[in-house]
């Protein structure tokens, strides 16, 4: 049978473009279809204007320790406007980007809501397409609890496009979504209170990590209250919200704030017209190709729930690309040692085991763990701490966990993840020479065994 496409993505998130533009490299001929926009979560509402929020956040330290070097400042004034202005204006620009990127790639971009009709076939604003591979890259969308005043939240697709920074914020969850956005709203002056129902956020993380965490941003002053969660959520006359929480007390606040957890996004997307079948947590099921159980279908991304994070959906796309239209460069995603960072404040930075997976895998692990006052504070009153910590095989010497809290703890934590995909041992961390004086060094020097 002759098909429109030999691959139909859904999807222009990072995954998708990442997918298609390569399929049409190796000489495919490919369509994305699209109704929102181009790059996806990560590009629009997620990693990207996350990451220019937290850098705005961040002034407000670099201000403070300026007095140390001899830095005289006026009081300084932050304008919310002004940030989400260059923001939306940073985010557009890189819109265009991916649109060109697929349309120099030969790519047909459709701008509409793509439903399937079939196993081989696709639906954009009226118009059916044929396929024989279709890729379903929908990606995830935050939600909210089913509690009464559900409709006064927002969730990370609202918070970048506020109009004012609200001037009090209860944040809700305990992941790294939640964690990020907490330290967004009190850096940038926002009076913040981050509740979790949970006795400590951050689960499945380093314990050493998250009790790290814990600690530095209570000095910041951020309010953290644990075994906590709201029962309802109630406007009063003067435009705040009250939030009724489970143990009867009532919070007021301007805004409030869900990053409880994203669901896959499968709305109107017609599967019922599809063999494809879910798993139990309402994903899209694949096997370890990404074929779903109907066989011309397949799915990448945070529509599958497996790791969401944009570095693996690119890692996926490409995989699909290379194994549909170029076999022979075909390799599988290793989804072990995948480094991570969480842009708190201060950042997370970890890649590997845990502590508590290594012995859990049933390791015998040596620990070796520090926790500093960065030189860049020593001329300050400010006593903020580094965390380093490594996890290492006993009887391997093998390194299996390397974490970080501190300042620049995502670009340290990138040249570790290197050493860990090529299976380097603690001896060889001992052995290399480290760079004089910074953080990073601390990783190389660590001799003592702390437990």
């Amino acid at each position: 049978m002759a098909y429109d496409f030999d691959l139909f993505v859904i999807g222009a998130g990072s995954g998708g473009v990442r997918a298609a533009r390569f399929a049409a490299g190796f000489g495919a001929k490919v369509a994305v279809a699209e109704s929102r926009y181009l790059g996806g979560t990560c590009v629009n509402v997620g990693c990207v204007p996350k990451k220019l929020l937290v850098y705005g956040a961040h002034v407000a330290d670099e201000l403070e320790q300026a007095a140390g070097f001899g830095w005289t400042l006026e009081e300084g004034h932050f304008d919310w406007g002004t940030l989400i202005a260059n923001k939306n204006r940073e985010i557009e620009r890189l819109n265009g980007i991916y649109r060109n990127l697929l349309l120099n790639s030969g790519v047909t971009l459709l701008r509409g809501h793509a439903r399937l009709t079939g196993a081989n076939e696709v639906e954009v604003e009226g118009q059916r397409y044929t396929a024989e591979h279709i890729l379903i890259a929908t990606g995830g969308w935050p939600q909210v609890p089913d509690i009464p005043g559900k409709e006064l939240a927002i969730t990370s697709n609202e918070a970048f496009y506020l109009k004012d920074l609200p001037r009090r914020v209860l944040v809700v969850g305990g992941g790294y979504i939640a964690v990020e956005f907490a330290g967004i709203f009190h850096g940038l002056g926002a009076n913040t209170t981050l509740l979790y129902r949970g006795d400590l956020f951050l689960r499945g993380f380093d314990g050493s990590v998250r009790t790290h965490l814990k600690e530095e941003l209570e000095k910041r002053g951020l309010d953290l209250q644990f075994n906590a969660d709201i029962q309802r959520i109630d406007k009063l006359d003067d435009g705040s919200l009250k939030a009724t929480l489970n143990d009867g007390r009532e919070l007021l606040t301007d805004c409030v704030f869900y990053a409880t957890g994203r669901r896959p996004m499968l709305d109107n997307l017609g599967l019922e017209n599809t063999g494809v079948e879910l798993d139990a947590r309402g994903f899209i099921h694949v096997d370890d190709q990404y074929q779903t159980t109907a066989p011309s279908i397949l799915a990448i991304g945070d529509v599958i729930g497996r790791v969401q994070l944009t570095p693996v959906a690119l890692a996926e796309g490409m995989a699909v690309a290379r194994r549909l239209f170029k076999p022979e460069q075909y390799r599988p995603v290793d989804y072990r040692n995948i480094p991570t960072a969480v842009f708190s404040q201060p950042p997370i930075g970890t890649v590997g085991l845990s502590e508590e997976q290594a012995l859990e895998a049933g390791h015998k692990v040596q620990i070796f763990e520090s926790r500093f006052r960065a030189m860049k504070l020593t001329l300050t009153d400010i006593q903020e701490k580094t965390l380093m910590k490594l996890v290492v095989d006993a009887e391997t010497d093998k390194v299996l966990g390397c974490h970080m809290v501190g300042p620049d703890a995502g670009e340290i934590i990138q040249g570790l993840g290197i050493a860990l995909k090529a299976g380097a041992t603690k001896q060889q961390f001992d052995e290399t020479i480290g760079v004089h004086p910074t953080a990073a060094e601390e990783f190389v020097t660590l001799r003592s065994i702390t437990r």
